[in-house]
This record gives structure tokens, C-alpha cells and sequence, in this order.
């Protein structure tokens, strides 16, 4: 009971506060703008993000592919809209975004301004143009060994992954392809590599359907090394059931039991410093999210543990955002270039952004039928770059272009400043996003954070009693009793010292007492 009146008023403070918010800040956008309070609950908040603008072929000037007086023409009959799209990329070193446009059969280049500047339909070989057929991926980076303009193609109905250096804006050589590994240690009868990425030695790694002992790894020079980074089994109670039947089963039983086996990545990104981060597309609670270290080791483990979640949590009829029942189904990632980690979910077309640290910092983005800025039927990748997140759609075939909305930009400062440790500098942003948002709960444990620094212990007390954070609180309660325990030794010393004085002079006085009743 105690629980629920603690949740009731932190609702009723989040909706106080969410009718303190101007009106704007969810009528400009086709979706609810929420974040999550302690204990899991949905609660509204403001935007962190609004919806520019949706580019299509046309803004893209695809059109010009199909214009013979065009350094681009293929033919007349070019298709001037996307079609499919799987996969966008952004190649940070030349600030150029990279499409797999999958169902033309062609990777797309384009601009910072998402204007195209070049179309790759295939892969020069000796043997002449080798086409593509349903390229799912694209991955873009300058060799650090040759200094050219790499492209990384998941070549998916060809079976083969394209590693091709980039000559022009329409013709790139191969350099090396990847097939299906000839190795008893690759169990799966088909080659079918969805997304890519590369490290900067050029060892290539994989997403392959049906593959689900993590990305397939490549050397350089095409030679298989094994897997990478591969799941955990998830726990269920089916999983747990079949393990001890497994101990006291028969042979035969075993061979006939169906194998409980890890699910398979869904897309990943390679950060700066070398890590990959993964996301697993069918709803689990083991191994959602992940950040690898060049050995394959999910370093979250430690780091991060069991105290986050990943996407929408579950909810039910009690909601403030819906009043049904799903679970996330996240289908791509991407860190941008100051550590934000955005995740798309592609059951709700929403954006998960998060910090280093995995503090959700918002949400953004729908999935709805109408054709509306902001909202997707097929939302298939997400890029970033600054504090821009890109969104590419495969039904609706365009892009929508997110950028930061003034609240966006204040909590951004904040958890910028916050993963540094900088806590105090982090405190007037902090002060500025409760004035706004007085139910986003990350703000008190920030200012309560800056407050511990200073040494304002009691004042720390309260912002942590108020974000519910038992954890920082007890530590600032620790501090703040050995404050007050060398600001007082003196008075306390003397008090003591009093005390044991007066009960010696009554003990003295009962025991006169006593004596002369005796006398008599």
C-alpha cells in the first residue's frame, strides 16, 4: 500500500506537471512524448525531438539518374523513389549518408543534405559488372592501411558479402568477396549476410540469417575465423525445464528433445573506440542490447547488469501512453559522435535515446497508418550525426530527419556533463529541465548528485528522496551523519561527559538515600 501511494503521487506530480507544459510541445508531433519514473510507469513528458522533415526521392533528386545530360544516368527508366530500403549509413570521415536502396538493387550515396551524389548497381569485377541482388547492408569507412573509400556491401540474394574500393560516383572494384564459409564450424545451409560493418585492420563481421552464434567474422584476406559475440539462451522455464530433463534423459530421448538455442542479432554498430554494440530484434530480456569488446565479452554485464531495460518496458491497461499490451522489437542501433545511443524499435516506430550510461534520455518517433512527419509504417535503420537522428522507412521510402527541440538541447547539455562526472557545471541544466518538466526523474538524482559534490548533503537528501534513488540517498544520509558527527564531537564530547556526570551525582544521591532509610 505504501508502494502504491508513492506511485501515486509521482503520477499526480507528472500530471501537474505535464499540464504545466505549453501545448505545443505534443501538439507539433503525430505521437505521445513520455519517459519512465522509478518504478517503471509511463509519464508524460516533453519532447526531446521533432520531426523536420521527411525527404523522399524527389527532395533526394533521384530524378536525375534518369536525365541523359546527367554525370549519373543510368537509364530513362531509373526508379526516382526508393523502394525497400534496409539499411542507412553514415560515413562520418566524408560526412555522406549511404543507402541500401534493396529493392532497386542499388546503393545509394548521398550528402549531408540527403541530395544524391552517386549510385552503385553492381561491382566492377575482370569479368565486367557484377550486379547486386537485394542488398540488405552498407558499411563505408577509409582504409586505414590504403587510405581509399571502402564500401562494405551485404549482398544478400547473391550470397556474398562485397568489399569494394569506391572510383567514382558510379563505379567502385571489387576488392574481395565473401561467400559461404567452407567450415564444418559453419552449420547453416545457406549464406544469406543481411548488415556489415568493419573494423580498422578490415576484419569484416556479419549478420547472416539463420545464423544464431553471433556475426559471422572475416580476416582480411577472406579467411573465415569463427563467430562473434553470440547471445545468451534466454532463462524461460522451458529452457530450464529441458536442461534437467537433459540430466536424467535417455539418449535417444535427448537426440529427439529440440535444442534450445540463442537468437540471432538483428543489426549492430561500431563505435570509435572499437566497440560493437548489438541489438537482437526478437523480444527477450537476455542480451537485448549489447557493447562488445574486441574478444566478443558484453562488457554491460558488469557495467550495466540487470538495472536497465532496453526499449519500452512492459506496460499494461494502466498506461498513460496505451492501453495495450506488446513488447519491443528493436531492429538497429547507432552511437552517434558524443555517445548517445539511439535504438529503433520497429514494433512501435519509436526511437529509444540513451546515454553512455543507459539513462534513457527520450523517446521519440510512432508507427501509425497516415501519412504523418514523425510516424512509420516500416522504419528499417536510424542514423545519427550530432544531435540529429535520421530515420529510414521502407514502405513510406523516405527519410525523416529528427532535430532536437530546446528541452532536447538542455538534456542534452545535462547528460553530456553528467557522464563526465562534471556534476556540478551539469546543475543549472538540470534546474532549467525540472522548470520544464518538474516529473523527469534523472533530474533530481542529477542535481542531487551536484549537491553530494558540493557537500550540501542534506540538500542532497531531499532530491534523492524525491527521484526515490534508495541508493544515493543512503550514501548521502552516510555523509551527512559524519558531517554532523565532526561539526558537534565537541558539544557531543561534553554532553556525554555531562550525562555520565549527572548519572553518577543521582546514583550518589539514590545510594545516600537508601543509606539513611537504613539508619533508621
Amino acid at each position: 500500500m505504501k508502494l502504491t501511494l508513492k506511485r501515486m503521487l509521482t503520477l499526480t506530480m507528472a500530471l501537474c506537471s505535464a499540464m504545466t507544459m505549453t501545448l505545443t510541445a505534443f501538439a507539433d508531433e503525430p505521437y505521445r512524448t513520455y519517459n519512465y519514473d522509478r518504478w517503471g510507469d509511463t509519464v508524460p513528458s516533453q519532447g526531446g525531438y521533432r520531426a523536420e522533415k521527411s525527404v523522399t526521392g524527389k527532395e533526394m533528386e533521384l530524378e536525375r539518374l534518369a536525365d541523359p545530360s546527367d554525370p549519373l544516368f543510368v537509364s530513362e527508366d531509373a526508379s526516382v523513389v526508393l523502394k525497400g530500403a534496409k539499411d542507412l549509413f553514415l560515413d562520418d570521415d566524408n560526412n555522406e549518408f549511404w543507402v541500401a536502396d534493396t529493392e532497386n538493387h542499388r546503393i545509394l550515396r548521398l550528402d549531408i543534405n540527403l541530395k544524391v551524389i552517386g549510385r552503385y548497381y553492381g561491382v566492377m569485377t575482370a569479368d565486367g559488372l557484377s550486379n547486386f541482388n537485394t542488398p540488405s547492408g552498407v558499411y563505408v569507412n577509409v582504409s586505414s592501411i590504403t587510405g581509399d573509400l571502402m564500401l562494405y556491401v551485404a549482398d544478400t540474394e547473391n550470397d556474398r558479402i562485397v568489399k569494394a574500393k569506391v572510383t567514382s560516383e558510379t563505379e567502385c572494384e571489387m576488392v574481395q568477396d565473401y561467400l559461404k564459409p567452407d567450415s564444418a564450424l559453419y552449420d547453416s545451409e545457406t549464406f544469406k549476410p543481411s548488415k556489415v560493418i568493419a573494423d580498422n585492420a578490415e576484419n569484416i563481421y556479419s549478420v547472416v540469417s539463420s545464423v544464431n552464434t553471433g556475426a559471422v567474422q572475416f580476416s582480411k584476406d577472406g579467411s573465415f575465423t569463427g563467430f562473434y559475440g553470440a547471445n545468451r539462451v534466454e532463462a524461460t522455464a522451458e529452457v530450464i525445464a529441458n536442461k534437467l530433463w537433459r540430466k536424467i534423459a535417455s539418449n535417444d530421448q535427448i537426440a529427439g528433445m529440440e535444442r534450445s538455442v540463442p537468437t540471432e542479432f538483428a543489426n549492430f554498430d561500431l563505435d570509435a573506440d572499437g566497440f560493437i554494440y548489438t541489438v537482437t530484434e526478437i523480444s527477450t530480456d537476455t542480451d537485448a542490447v549489447k557493447k562488445l569488446n574486441p574478444a566478443g565479452y558484453n562488457i554491460w554485464d558488469n557495467e550495466v547488469g540487470d538495472e536497465y531495460t532496453f526499449g519500452d518496458k512492459q506496460v499494461d491497461s494502466q498506461n498513460l501512453v496505451s492501453n495495450f499490451y506488446f513488447q519491443s522489437k528493436l531492429t538497429d542501433i547507432v552511437v552517434s559522435d558524443n555517445g548517445m545511443i539511439n535504438i529503433l524499435d520497429f514494433e512501435t516506430g519509436r526511437v529509444f535515446q540513451y546515454d553512455k550510461l543507459c539513462n534513457l534520455i527520450c523517446v521519440f518517433g510512432g508507427k501509425n497508418s497516415a501519412n504523418q512527419r514523425g510516424s512509420f509504417l516500416a522504419p528499417n535503420a536510424v542514423e545519427a550525426i550530432g544531435n540529429n537522428v535520421y530515420v529510414i522507412d521502407g514502405t513510406k521510402n523516405d527519410i525523416t530527419v529528427f532535430t532536437e527541440t530546446t528541452f532536447g538541447s538542455i538534456l542534452h547539455e545535462a547528460y553530456l556533463l553528467y557522464g563526465e562526472g562534471k556534476y556540478i557545471e551539469a546543475e543549472p541544466y538540470w534546474e532549467e529541465v525540472i522548470a520544464r518538466d518538474g516529473g523527469y526523474t534523472s533530474a533530481y538524482i542529477g542535481l542531487g548528485k551536484a549537491a553530494l559534490n558540493s557537500d550540501e548533503y542534506v540538500k542532497a537528501l531531499k532530491y534523492f528522496k524525491v527521484a526515490y534513488d534508495q541508493g544515493d540517498y543512503d550514501k548521502a544520509f552516510e555523509y551527512a551523519r559524519e558531517e554532523f558527527l565532526r561539526a558537534n564531537f565537541t558539544y557531543l564530547i561534553i554532553a556525554a561527559i555531562a550525562l555520565i556526570v549527572v548519572l553518577f551525582v543521582i546514583k550518589r544521591l539514590i545510594k545516600r538515600r537508601k543509606a539513611k532509610k537504613g539508619g533508621k
